[in-house]
């Protein structure tokens, strides 16, 4: 599901209408201060009356510190970012002399078990029939997907080349977010020093 990547969440937040913070891996979190996210969460309440808030797993690691430990899986704990920042709320919005109620909603596997529509039993279906066929057809090491509007076979080398893969700070997705959001930016200045050629996967 990507881990250390803030993929689901930037496009959880695109899909509703209702996100005034998304917090993902690539971009640094920033509490307090001009660009920080607390001050804005309070705007948002002043104004609105609530705010919602939508966090990836992998993100807070700048803030919480990378962790030593591993899971069952082998696979590095990440840092328990929901509750700290539910905690962080609480207390700014206490400082301020205020009363934050926060509902913390942890998905977890809810976001693997939304039932599937039209189109992704279809995608499936091709998916899968398109998997058999070049099984059948004698290939190997290789995956299905769609590419350019057609399925095709795809080498598990190539795909797999430039993983782990994460979400450009400075790529449309991002600053879709951040338009949405009216959140504030605090993607280092630097960080827009990348190859203009390089292809963005998130460009539709």
């Amino acid at each position: 599901m990507g881990r250390s990547a803030g993929f689901i969440a930037a496009h959880a937040t695109m899909a509703s209408s209702d996100v005034d913070l998304c917090l993902v891996p690539e971009v640094p979190i920033v509490l307090e201060g001009e660009n920080g996210c607390l001050p804005h969460l309070k705007r948002r309440v002043s104004q609105q009356g609530y705010a919602v808030v939508v966090v990836a797993e992998g993100a807070g690691e700048d803030v919480l510190g990378t962790s030593a430990e591993t899971d069952a899986s082998g696979n590095k704990k990440l840092p328990a970012i929901g509750e700290f920042m539910k905690d962080q709320i609480i207390s700014y919005f206490a400082k301020h002399g205020e009363v934050a109620t926060v509902k913390y909603i942890d998905p977890s596997y809810t976001v693997r078990s939304v039932p599937a529509n039209a189109a992704d039993s279809l995608y499936c279906m091709q998916l899968a029939q398109n998997a058999v066929h070049g099984a059948m057809a004698g290939l190997t090491g290789f995956s299905v997907g769609l590419c350019n509007n057609r399925m095709v076979f795809l080498p598990i080398p190539e795909l797999v080349a430039t993983s782990p893969r994460s979400m450009d700070p400075t790529g449309r997705t991002w600053e879709r977010v951040l338009a949405m959001t009216r959140q504030p930016n605090t993607v280092p200045k630097n960080a827009g020093n990348r190859d203009p050629n390089r292809h963005d996967p998130t460009i539709r």
